[in-house]
């Protein structure tokens, strides 16, 4: 068939079209199927772009139907049951051509792949009208010419692909068109636009200003270079750099690891962890009472918390020691690079005010609604709420754009490469300490229904690990050390992921281990960007007005049990201080002091307290007594250091309202999996924390500085 005269934008819309058509034909024959998938079969008969002397017959689908077996889209875990999630069915799952991209530079990319009409409950985000687009395009005649296909181009993930759901797709394309035509020169733009940016401000500031002040020339020039390479990766395949590192890592660590006995590499990985640990923890000399007897105690309870993980695990023939061994080894690593590194706490300490600006815009809004001073009151309800509901209409337009399905997509590799966890408990984990438990979790938003429970516990436990960097100044303002606080939050990160995976390991396929399936079904309910954004606006009203009612719920609930307790007590005169649950789990977390290193001097009782009312209250009234209260004024630095660690976490009953009110409406279905799970969560989001502790009690030697007042934010 000879090609005849068509429109510039028709070729290049059929030739990606072709593209994606014979990917999925080539994946399908991967897998050692005939199938087809669905969307293969979209394109019309006879537009096929050839060259304009080439003919081509036109392939024969008819035999694809779907009644025929599918194939399953297996991930690359081992020892793992079959997850039957119809998102792992071939049949439901479509590949998409990024829009942004040259083929060339998309030689060597890792496949994403979408499945749509997986996910059973409805939807958080409100349906479209069957009459939207009618009414739309109701008075607008049909554009001469050839009839395209509706969906032009997936702007929601930056993607270009065509779409069997076409009369469900309310938005015209026109940009999309437009861009895909002269993208080049929209690159070409952005990239001058923020050179000149750099040099204009490296002229102005950057030969007098110091490199930490605001207008330092670094944070530029990395914002810079971050786009360049953006920009340059479009058009050049990432393999001119993935190849090289490759071949770098199978002809060194490949090499060297494959003279030890696959019996031998967990046991060889836990020794040299043990040692690094016994190494940096005891070669670095004494202090008043940072002696090494003491840091032997810290040590110990590492060790026990790790025990009672494995003792109480979920399926201890399943847990994955490699990501266990590779978590307490980063967590370490981490500890090191930020305690005993200007650059390392300068880098987080930038990440943390960029998120708590972020958030700090909510504020503006609030004001609006009511008076300036309001913010400042430090209420949750005028405090926290409204940032949540800001941060889910923002994390909605940026799944519009296809921000966030690109980086899941680059955990999922990295993460099931390195720490063998999927892409999105990689993600939440990696969020949490710098936007917060509620927050992070909506950056998996639409995974969410399709979490296994050992995901699902995860995400919970990374919330619980860590507070977020968006109440550092507060924390801060009471006159904790900044740089203890984020550093315990940062190694939340592997601590949490190692922790979680000791309570309830994985024991079936997951969407994001390896390669990455995103459930997209609501990839066509926003007609733009404002559609977007206000949509994200309403779920998270309905996310605030969730956590507002559990958290009233818990929270009352808990008084009544101090209530009924206190007036058991009475009767035992047990009246100062009165018997509450507060006393109980203090005296309970008695031996946890004991375990951590806390110096056998008379601080135990009082440690534990602390934790105890950060456990059962929140980290903000623990902090507060540590800060004010005369009763731990005379708490050894040593002490102070440990249980300043101890409480940056957001594990306590409180939270629980959180986490059930934002998971449970971002997947209702899954509401009773997640209140299961909570409560060992919590368990094991507050280890975490306290793992962080045991090794600032190796590692600090100079406890004063970490425990003075902070001025770094």
């Amino acid at each position: 068939m000879e090609r005849t005269a068509r429109s510039l934008y028709e070729n290049a819309f059929e030739a990606q079209e072709w593209k994606a058509k014979k990917r999925s034909a080539n994946m399908c024959a991967r897998r050692g199927t005939r199938e087809i998938l669905i969307l293969a079969t979209s394109l019309p008969s006879g537009h096929f772009p050839l060259h304009e002397t080439d003919t081509m017959a036109v392939p024969d689908y008819s035999d694809v139907t779907e009644s025929k077996p599918h194939s399953h889209n297996p991930s690359a875990q081992q020892d793992v049951q079959k997850n039957n999630d119809p998102a792992l069915n071939t049949a439901n799952e479509h590949t998409h051509t990024h829009l942004h991209h040259t083929a060339q530079a998309e030689r060597g990319r890792d496949e994403t792949e979408f499945s749509k009409g997986t996910t059973y409950e409805d939807s958080t985000i409100p349906s479209q009208d069957p009459h939207d687009k009618t009414l739309h395009r109701r008075h607008l005649p049909d554009a001469p010419g050839p009839k395209l296909p509706a969906a032009v181009a997936d702007t929601e993930k930056g993607n270009f692909s065509p779409d069997n759901r076409s009369d469900e797709d309310p938005r015209t394309h026109t940009f999309s068109t437009f861009y895909l035509k002269y993208r080049i020169y929209f690159h070409l733009f952005i990239w001058l636009l923020f050179t000149s940016w750099w040099i204009a401000g490296l002229i102005l500031h950057g030969r007098r200003d110091p490199v930490g002040s605001r207008t330092g020339w670094l944070k530029p020039f990395l914002l810079w270079l971050v786009i360049t390479l953006r920009l340059m990766f479009f058009y050049v395949p990432i393999t001119v750099i993935t190849k090289p590192m490759h071949f770098v890592w199978n002809k060194t660590a490949v090499r060297i690891v494959s003279f030890v006995p696959d019996k031998l590499k967990i046991p060889a990985g836990a020794t040299i962890v043990v040692g690094v640990l016994l190494i940096g923890g005891f070669a670095s000399p004494e202090s008043v009472d940072n002696t090494r007897d003491n840091r032997a105690v810290s040590l110990f309870g590492l060790a026990v918390i790790i025990f009672v993980m494995w003792a109480t695990s979920k399926h201890r023939k399943a847990i994955k020691w490699h990501t266990v061994i590779v978590g307490m080894f980063v967590q370490f690593i981490i500890a090191l690079f930020v305690l005993r590194s200007g650059a390392g706490y300068s880098i987080f300490s930038f990440v943390s005010e960029l998120a708590r600006d972020l958030l700090g815009f909510a504020n503006q809004g609030t004001s609006f609604l009511t008076d300036a001073t309001v913010p400042k009151l430090g209420w949750f309800l005028v405090g926290v709420l409204p940032a949540i509901i800001f941060f889910v209409a923002f994390v909605q337009l940026l799944y519009y754009w296809g921000t966030l399905q690109w980086f899941i997509q680059k955990f999922a590799v990295f993460f099931f490469w390195s720490m063998r966890v999927s892409g999105a408990e990689a993600v939440v984990a990696a969020a949490s300490p710098f936007i917060g438990q509620g927050e992070s979790a909506m950056l998996i938003k639409m995974f969410v229904a399709h979490l296994t429970q050992a995901e699902l516990h995860q995400v919970m436990t990374s919330g619980f690990a860590t507070i977020a960097g968006s109440v550092l100044v507060a924390y801060i303002s009471l006159g904790v050390n900044g740089q203890a606080l984020i550093s315990s939050c940062v190694m939340s990160i592997p601590a949490s992921l190692a922790i979680s995976k000791l309570r309830y390991p994985e024991t079936e396929e997951t969407l994001t281990t390896g390669r990455c399936v995103i459930p997209d079904d609501d990839e066509h309910r926003a007609a733009n960007s404002l559609h977007a954004f206000a949509n994200g606006a309403w779920l998270g009203l309905k996310i605030a007005g969730m956590i507002l009612a559990t958290l009233l719920c818990i929270i009352a609930f808990l008084g009544l049990a101090d209530g009924l307790l206190t007036w058991w007590g009475r009767y035992l005169n047990i009246n100062d201080p009165p018997l509450t649950v507060e006393l109980i789990v203090g005296y309970i977390c008695y031996p946890i002091a004991f375990l951590l290193g806390v110096p056998r001097n008379g601080d135990l009782l009082k440690v534990g307290q602390l934790i105890g009312t950060k456990l059962i209250l929140n980290e903000f009234v623990a902090y507060t007594k540590l800060q004010t209260d005369p009763a731990y004024a005379d708490l050894s630095p040593r002490s102070r250091l440990i249980a300043t660690y101890a409480l940056c976490g957001f594990a306590n009953i409180g939270s629980l309202g959180t986490q059930i009110g934002v998971l449970s409406q971002i997947s209702p279905g899954r509401s009773g999996d997640v209140s299961r799970l909570a409560v060992s969560a919590l368990i094991a989001g507050a280890l975490s924390t306290l793992t962080s502790a045991s090794i600032a009690g190796l590692l600090v030697t100079d406890q004063a500085a970490y425990t003075s007042p902070s001025t770094a934010s």
